[in-house]
């Protein structure tokens, strides 16, 4: 698209809608959600906005694929936020050093978000008609990091890989992480949110140990719950630890309850890694197919960690 051309997107009345990608540290992030008194990713980032736009009306706000808890990384994150026709062509008025005034916008919320750089927007564009962060997806993609016994601890890797002090059995958790796989409700893995559905879609689930020796899980859904990936991370490593078989965590997963047979994975070794979208003359009729699905007003489905 044409940047100096007039407002186009999915923003709706006149309004651009731009897609953000996004990429942070979580260890100094109260997660991403805006809370007050805290610092957050949310918070950091709707506050460079408003510094940017504070001669243009409201700040625009953002809407996010997933929302990270306290501690989790991420270097696929996605959001969009809608720019007002004025917002709009202040930005677009911005050319300089040769730069674009996305680049340029880019520039500036890096800027004053995160100076030391925990947090960075790698991408600024203009999103196509239809686009919604929260609801269009088709997948997220998460890795979690173990260094167990058999791996060397690396310290430039501690804020991000957790330490564990016994061996795990990557091939019992690989059969445990299957158990999990499908169409299902994962109540026994979500924290409970009122009104919310735990029923999710899980598409991959495997454990691999990498050459440096490091146990990095991955694992794939339509979207995740609150806690879900940790709390299946934190199974598994039960089953890698011989506390219990692959068995009994299909018969946990069965009853849909919380239970304390297993803990929820530490936050540090968790990393969102990508959103996926589908085409975007399908985008629209994705993030309406995703809103009629969930139902409650506020389970956006996207909430990780």
């Amino acid at each position: 698209m044409d940047e100096t051309a007039g407002p186009q997107g999915g923003g709706g009345g006149g309004s651009v809608r731009l897609r953000l990608d996004i990429a942070y540290d979580g260890a100094a992030f109260s997660g991403w959600a805006r809370q007050p008194g805290l610092r957050t990713v949310q918070g950091a980032l709707e506050a460079a906005l408003a510094t940017v736009f504070t001669r243009w009306g409201e700040p625009p706000l953002l809407t996010v694929a997933g929302r990270t808890d306290a501690g989790v990384h991420a270097t696929g994150q996605v959001a969009h936020l809608d720019l007002t026709p004025a917002q709009w062509d202040a930005l677009a008025a911005k050319r300089g050093s040769g730069r674009s005034p996305l680049d340029g916008l880019v520039k500036r919320v890096n800027g004053i978000a995160a100076p030391e750089g925990d947090v960075v927007v790698t991408r600024a564009s203009v999103a196509p008609e239809g686009f919604d962060a929260r609801f269009s997806p088709l997948w997220r993609r998460y890795s979690y990091r173990i260094a167990d016994a058999d791996a060397p601890r690396d310290p430039r890797r501690r804020g991000h890989t957790v330490w564990h002090p016994t061996r795990l059995d990557p091939a019992a958790m690989e059969r445990g992480a299957l158990r999990l796989l499908g169409l299902h409700d994962f109540a026994t893995f979500c924290k409970p949110r009122e009104g919310a559905t735990t029923i999710r879609t899980l598409q991959e689930f495997r454990w691999d140990r990498e050459p440096d020796g490091v146990l990095v899980a991955r694992l794939q859904a339509d979207a995740f719950c609150h806690s879900m990936v940790r709390a299946m991370v934190g199974a598994t490593i039960a089953v890698g630890e011989g506390r219990f078989g692959a068995d009994r965590l299909e018969e946990l997963r069965v009853a849909e309850a919380r239970t304390s047979e297993f803990k929820v994975a530490p936050a540090k070794g968790l990393t969102l890694t990508e959103v996926g979208y589908p085409a975007d003359d399908e985008l629209a009729a994705r993030a309406s197919q995703t809103r009629a699905r969930r139902g409650a007003p506020d389970d956006g489905g996207t909430v990780g960690g």
